[in-house]
């Protein structure tokens, strides 16, 4: 499918023709409206990177490939050391690593905060304990991996602002892991949602994040991706 634009129509197509969204959580159906974050970093120069995990990376990834403002996005590992950041070790569950995503992206454009509202409203379920859908362990937990002081405040003082609000049903299980490194993953991990649009696991679990995107926050919605293969790894 290359880099061709996704729609909303078209996810719906898609998921209708491997069987609908019957069998989906409420939560991946639908995504949920949350408020802005109260506190905020101050908009800086340059880029700035932003480490999430929240279940299976090819959803996160594919999701903010499609956010205005996001310069690349990263699947990997982070929580662990350097020699266990690979696939077959990390899916143990031994290893501390999460499956994460770097979000590169332009402050002038999107906060940090704006980063962290779509990432609790679409890209994932934050108050589930150490699973997502259908992965269950600790490598596929709700983590920040914040780069600085001034992330894990903002990280911080949003899960605060919404669990006071009652947002969610249960507690935020988000977890704020500052210190740890980010390692890229394998290379064949690396755009999966958009090469691979029509898979079961990524119509089932990922495409209605697009479409909740699309629909929650039409403002920053891209409908051509910002793809690994046409970005450095490291930007």
């Amino acid at each position: 499918m290359g880099k061709a634009g996704i729609s909303a129509a078209l996810l719906l197509a898609l998921a209708g023709a491997v069987g609908g969204w019957q069998a989906l959580p409420s939560f991946a159906q639908e995504g949920i409206a949350i408020p802005a974050p109260a506190v905020d970093e101050k908009a800086g120069s340059g880029i700035e990177m932003a480490v999430l995990a929240g279940g299976c990376f090819w959803g996160v990834q594919g999701v903010f490939q499609h956010v205005a403002g996001v310069t690349n996005a990263v699947s990997g590992y982070a929580g662990g050391k350097a020699a266990t950041a690979h696939y077959r070790m990390v899916g143990s569950g031994t290893t501390g690593h999460a499956e994460a995503v770097a979000v590169s992206f332009d402050p002038a454009e999107i906060s940090y905060g704006e980063i962290l509202r779509i990432y609790f409203s679409v890209a994932h379920d934050p108050t589930e304990l150490n699973r997502q859908g259908p992965d269950v362990g600790t490598q596929y937990r709700s983590a920040i991996f914040p780069r600085d002081a001034a992330q894990a405040k903002v990280a911080q003082a949003y899960i605060d602002q919404l669990d006071a609000a009652g947002v969610y049903d249960a507690p935020i299980a988000t977890t704020i892991e500052a210190g740890r490194s980010f390692y890229p993953a394998e290379d064949y991990h690396q755009d999966y949602l958009t090469l691979n649009p029509t898979a079961p696991y990524i119509v089932y679990n990922d495409m209605p994040k697009l479409a909740n995107l699309e629909r929650l926050f039409p403002a920053v919605w891209r409908a051509d991706p910002v793809l690994v293969s046409e970005a450095s790894l490291t930007n």
